[in-house]
């Protein structure tokens, strides 16, 4: 028995149960539907469909923001035990943000509510650390594939270095942010469980992978929106170099919070804004 098996009880690393007991073609027996039907008989809540849009605000500045100026109301019917969730008015129809839903379990558990509750698209924009300096902080990255660094995709599709976004909506969204204010660039990010353990080995492994950015939700949102056929979109939203220098994890003006929204706009007039 090697050193790592007597220190894991006996079982060698390919042993994990992450990588096993896996069949990804069965459904769930917990599900989002059953979930909320029983959030709902227990709190007696109205069953009223949540906005078509969904924003999933990780660091809660949005919804912090739009409260202080009376710009956002709280979701009556929204039967999540975990999270509350806002709405507010935007030109192509009301938006609904969920706040601190912060990384990929709670992120995914999130969306397969929303999902479950009428949302068409889900969009996470996420507080991000810079890997590659691809511009001045802060900035915007547009995932389009994420190193998988975390376990919940796992649950959702099979082993694999990348999870990417949708072809189609990526595809639809090419050109989409030209007249925002801050800079949205294409790119990768690494999503990772554990941000307390950035070491100088991994941020140089993926920096060698030509990766932007970290964060810690993307990989599990678009394995769950591949193995589950939902659109989702993630963006980076690079604000900081891991507080390896002062003045970091600046937004700017209102936390950031009108650029975050002026970029889902941009977002749904893509995918779908009503003629």
């Amino acid at each position: 028995m090697t050193r790592d098996e007597a220190s894991s009880g006996g079982r060698s690393h390919d042993q994990v149960p992450l990588l096993h007991a896996k069949n990804y073609s069965e459904e769930s027996v917990f599900t989002a539907e059953n979930l909320l039907r029983e959030a709902r008989r227990q709190r007696t809540l109205p069953a009223i469909d949540v906005p078509d849009v969904c924003l999933l605000d990780p660091d809660g500045d949005v919804v912090r923001h739009l409260r202080a100026q009376n710009a956002a109301a709280r979701h009556e019917g929204w039967a999540c035990y975990h999270s509350a969730l806002w709405t507010t008015p935007r030109p192509y129809g009301p938006i609904g943000i969920v706040p601190c839903a912060v990384g990929a379990s709670y992120a995914v558990l999130v969306a397969e509510e929303l999902h479950a509750s009428g949302c068409r698209l889900v969009i996470s924009v996420t507080s991000a650390g810079q890997i590659r300096e691809s511009a001045t902080p802060p900035y915007f990255v547009l995932i389009q594939r994420a190193w998988r660094d975390e376990g919940t995709s796992l649950h959702y599709l099979p082993p694999s270095e990348w999870s990417s976004l949708d072809p189609e909506i990526a595809r639809r969204l090419d050109g989409a942010f030209t007249q925002l204010d801050e800079p949205v660039i294409v790119g990768s990010s690494w999503t990772t469980d554990a941000p307390l353990r950035e070491t100088p080995t991994a941020i140089r492994a993926a920096r060698a992978t030509g990766i932007d950015a970290v964060e810690m939700e993307a990989a599990a949102l678009y394995a769950y929106a591949r193995a589950r056929q939902r659109a989702v979109v993630c963006v980076a939203h690079v604000t900081n170099v891991m507080a390896t220098e002062g003045d970091d994890f600046e937004k700017g003006e209102d936390d950031g919070t009108n650029r975050i929204l002026a970029l889902a706009d941009a977002i749904v007039a893509r995918l779908l804004r009503r003629s």
